[in-house]
């Protein structure tokens, strides 16, 4: 049996969309599904529980798993409330990971490419301790993912116990289908498909930085299956344990991102170009580029998919649909 926490949002629901595909229905969801329609991530998955988040302690207990894949946090990178994500990403992860430790059961869990704040300090996944206190995080989200990594890396150095496997991934900017119920964090692909399916222009941030045009702002966007193929390779390569980026290795505009999706759909890209809110630029990356090599090291050769397929797949497979969910 696994158990995926955040089983219902856009990467969890994506893991057990995979494992489902794979053959495998002994798989337990904890997640808070509200009155929005983040239900529909799951509504054609064959799954063996659904277990809320203040049930989850007195459920673990006396069970046997076959691995935790830690999906669930509040990833809001505009989150204020910090108590709440303190508990909810910092708090809640160090216990499970201490559960997972007793219970000798693998733990793999979502870093972010948050933890590099503005990229001053580059993108590669060195988790030593010396190399993590380099890095400065912009915003509360990513800073509770830093502050986790950090807790288990220290464990790591002074050789506490861990579990059999343990392993963190810094997804960078993932993209598809499941992230609906996001709102404001979803991705521009998913945000913009409308506009661009009905003829409308788009507007993208100008740049406000000196040697960067309008529009060129970088980020390393990941398709999700990616992403998810990354989780799925260290569920069955249980000597792997670390921290590990997932991206692409490729840093690309957002021009491009929206450029391919009008190029899906056959038309002439309409873009316009908008100042950035001025609250927001002093915490603005305008570059993200996941270092890879440690995670193709480790013996990882799924391969990634570019962006143009990547954004067409998203596209004709789900966004261009009646039915946009997996």
């Amino acid at each position: 049996m696994l158990l995926v926490t955040g089983g219902a949002g856009f990467i969890g629901s994506n893991v057990v969309a995979a494992l489902n595909q794979a053959g495998r229905t002994d798989v337990v969801v904890n997640d808070v599904f509200g009155s929005d329609q983040k239900w529909r991530n799951l509504a054609k998955r064959q799954i063996a529980d659904v277990v809320a988040p203040a049930d989850l302690p007195r459920w673990l207990e006396g069970r046997k798993l076959e691995a935790v894949i830690h999906m669930g946090a509040i990833s809001s990178t505009t989150a204020t409330d910090a108590d709440l994500v303190m508990e909810n990403n910092v708090r809640c992860s160090l216990r499970l990971l201490d559960w997972c430790t007793a219970a000798r059961v693998p733990f793999i869990y979502a870093s972010s490419a948050a933890t590099y704040g503005d990229g001053a300090q580059g993108f590669a996944d060195e988790w030593t301790p010396d190399a993590l206190k380099t890095l400065k995080p912009l915003n509360l989200y990513g800073w509770s993912k830093h502050l986790f990594d950090q807790a288990l890396v220290a464990r790591a150095i002074r050789k506490e116990a861990l579990p059999p496997q343990w392993a963190g991934l810094k997804f960078f900017n993932v993209f598809g289908p499941n992230e609906y119920h996001k709102g404001e964090m979803m991705s521009l692909v998913a945000k913009r498909f409308d506009d661009v399916k009905a003829g409308r222009t788009v507007r993208l941030f100008k740049s406000h930085r000196d040697g960067i045009a309008d529009g060129e702002q970088k980020r390393d966007f990941i398709y999700v299956d990616d992403a998810v193929a990354a989780v799925r390779w260290l569920l069955e390569t249980p000597q792997v344990s670390g921290i590990f980026n997932v991206g692409t290795g490729k840093a690309r505009s957002f021009r491009d991102l929206i450029t391919a999706i009008f190029g899906t759909l056959g038309r002439e890209p309409k873009i316009e170009y908008v100042d950035m809110p001025e609250n927001i630029r002093g915490q603005y990356q305008y570059f993200t580029e996941a270092k890879v090599a440690n995670l193709l090291h480790a013996g990882y050769n799924g391969g990634f998919t570019s962006l143009e397929d990547g954004v067409g797949r998203y596209v004709t497979q789900f966004l261009d649909t009646d039915d946009r969910y997996r």
